[in-house]
């Protein structure tokens, strides 16, 4: 029976040839996640059953990223329950304050997730993990309580989307960018309860952090998960990192669709959602003298090295408008320790940036850069929904760092060539 990847895992964790899209099963999890937002709620779900230890020390991941290092007297307490949860148990993967990073950039970089997986965590952007072609969702708090005891999981089937990329990118386009077209194609309940399949010879050519991005977003447009194939990048990517054997799937040529999606990537400009939703997305190129206050590069969407790198490039030897705030959060203490190494961070700070430890922070509203009335931030994070930084008459727009880079030195949302041309106009005067 043809089968898409997303099926294929699932039967497989079933013990099954074969399931189908709408089939109802119970299936075993290979990795169960939870944060100092979501996980203290399951634990107290866990002891009120009375259960006695967790289905496995080995898998099940604590990672205190919300509102760490703590901002008050509640958040301490949040990470205080999993903190004594994880002694109390030995969780082989719980990540204190100095390990610990953005929970969607720490398990990939630290080879706790990989190809083949069903992974599951009490935190929407869990479907990250797709890019290294594995089943990844997000679920609630009292599910989570019942992994942690028993394992296993029961999941609806999704049906299954194909979405091709074709074409080369145009300058300063990424993976946040394709992600960003497709949810303004389809809205953010085109892919309601399905699985997002991104395929074509663009998204082969795409380094792994910009599929991190793709799939970190699969939920924004209602997608139950989002999923890339594994080739010869991943495999690169994982090898280095992995612990324990896993298993690649492809979909077969055969397999069948709900639907289907094609797109031209020479088509898509950097794009740039505007508030309250995702799928407001626009061509940068669009958009008119849109002022803002607070430019956020970081997030589990887009906090990892290429970012930064991104981000440098536009940076380098200007300054931030004195009217912006612009905040930089690397995802993983790694990645904070090679941004600062290849000297990404003297550019930053020459510029007039601040720097974060690891956190989540503003991107739920939590802490480090959370919006006043009347505010506006554009931000290299997931979402832009009606007080989703902080005030409810705050606004939020997304887009790639280097749209967020330049936007923070003209003061307004920008297009990259118009930092880049300015440069080339100084250099000739010069």
């Amino acid at each position: 029976m043809p089968m898409t990847i997303t099926e294929k895992i699932l039967a497989a964790h079933i013990g099954k040839e074969a399931v189908c899209p709408d089939d109802f099963i119970e299936a075993r999890v290979d990795i169960a996640l939870g944060n100092d937002v979501t996980a203290p709620i399951a634990i107290r779900e866990f002891e009120s059953f009375g259960a006695k230890e967790v289905f496995d020390r080995d898998r099940l991941v604590l990672v205190p990223d919300h509102y760490a290092p703590n901002k008050d007297i509640k958040s301490a307490e949040q990470c205080k329950i999993l903190r004594d949860f994880a002694r109390k148990h030995k969780i082989t993967h719980y990540f204190e304050i100095g390990s610990m990073g953005v929970e969607h950039a720490l398990l990939p970089e630290q080879g706790i997730v990989l190809p083949g997986d069903l992974i599951i965590g009490a935190d929407s952007h869990t479907c990250t993990y797709g890019a290294l072609g594995a089943f990844s969702t997000g679920i609630g708090s009292t599910d989570l309580a019942a992994v942690m005891i028993t394992g296993k999981i029961w999941f609806r089937v999704p049906r299954s989307i194909k979405i091709c990329f074709t074409g080369e990118l145009n300058p300063w386009v990424s993976g946040k960018d394709l992600i960003l077209y497709t949810i303004g194609k389809i809205g953010v309940d085109g892919a309601l309860y399905m699985s997002m399949e991104f395929t074509g010879p663009t998204i082969t050519a795409l380094d792994m952090d910009s599929r991190f991005s793709i799939c970190n977003m699969a939920i924004e447009a209602g997608a139950k998960n989002g999923i890339i194939p594994p080739d010869e990048t991943t495999l690169q990517y994982v090898t280095e990192r992995a612990k324990r054997e896993y298993t690649v799937y492809q979909s077969d040529s055969d397999a069948q669709y709900h639907q289907e999606y094609s797109f031209k990537t020479e088509e898509i400009q950097p794009q740039v959602a505007l508030p309250p939703l995702p799928e407001n997305s626009k061509s940068v190129e669009e958009l008119e003298d849109i002022v803002i206050d607070q430019v956020v590069i970081g997030s589990c969407t887009n906090g990892r090295i290429s970012d930064f790198r991104q981000a440098a490039k536009i940076l380098k030897g200007h300054k931030v408008d004195p009217r912006v705030r612009l905040i930089i959060i690397p995802a993983t203490q790694n990645i904070y320790k090679q941004a600062m190494e290849e000297g990404l961070f003297s550019i930053f700070l020459d510029a007039g940036a601040v720097i974060s430890t690891p956190t989540c922070g503003p991107c739920l509203g939590g802490y480090m850069g959370v919006l006043a009335a009347g505010e506006r931030a554009l931000a290299t994070t997931n979402r832009n929904f009606i007080g989703r930084m902080g005030h409810l008459e705050s606004e939020v727009y997304l887009s790639n760092p280097a749209v967020a880079a330049a936007s923070a030195i003209t003061g307004k949302i920008s297009h990259p060539k118009e930092v880049i041309s300015s440069i080339a106009k100084e250099a000739k005067k010069t």
